[in-house]
């Protein structure tokens, strides 16, 4: 479960555009997909849902999605000219809107990215006051807000295992704040999201991504300012 709200939530962060919610928000949850990808993407599919699929042209959420898709901060002023700037870049981008998309929150944008024959797809919710709520990131439940250092751990599904990277935590004295698991299916793939007070040791992740049963370790910094 993400942290509570603030007074500083709802009074909106330092930022560049017309809404929190539209410019804000979206751009951070351009921001998680550029950091689950590892770099700039080659081609972008971003599809804006419900009342996003209405305004986004006229508040500039897809400037700021692609803003967010190539790294920027909310208050970057290159996010009025990012269309232009990604397509000198050589990014192939689109827009689709979806209306009435009952399943997902009123302002939902998806994210589908390339690189180097990488992809990475981010589902986020924009919450207001540039809150985000990531819901999955590559089809696996997240529910992270990226307010705290995060961890993404990719592992078989293995009896034990949540217990076991607990306590390593513990050990290194880095507290849990959140922990959520998604299945791809029962023993096969389990996607470990962890939200923690404090950043993971780099030790630490060089030791988990050695293990044979983790198949990827991602850090997901703080994006908010």
């Amino acid at each position: 479960m993400n942290e509570p709200s603030s007074i500083f939530d709802m009074v909106g962060p330092i930022m560049i555009g017309p809404s929190s919610s539209h410019t804000a928000g979206v751009v951070r949850i351009g921001n998680a997909a550029y950091q689950v990808l590892g770099g700039v993407a080659e081609s972008a599919e971003i599809t804006f849902y419900n009342s996003f699929a209405k305004t986004y042209e006229g508040h500039g959420s897809h400037r700021a999605a692609l803003a967010g898709i190539m790294g920027f901060e909310t208050d970057d002023e290159r996010i009025r000219d990012s269309l232009e700037i990604a397509k000198k870049g050589g990014m192939e981008y689109s827009f689709r809107p979806v209306g009435n998309a009952s399943i997902y929150h009123p302002n939902s944008v998806k994210i589908k990215i390339t690189r180097d024959g990488q992809s990475a797809e981010v589902l986020g919710e924009s919450l207001g006051g540039g809150v985000i709520n990531i819901e999955t990131i590559n089809g696996f439940r997240a529910q992270i807000g990226l307010k705290l250092p995060t961890i993404m751990i990719l592992a078989e599904d293995r009896p034990g295992k949540i217990g076991f990277l607990a306590n390593i935590m513990a050990n290194d004295g880095v507290n849990i704040a959140s922990m959520s698991v998604s299945r791809s299916a029962k023993n096969d793939l389990a996607c470990h999201f962890i939200e923690m007070d404090s950043e993971l040791p780099k030790i630490t992740i060089n030791y988990l991504n050695h293990l044979s049963w983790i198949k990827k370790v991602l850090e997901l910094r703080k994006i908010e300012n």
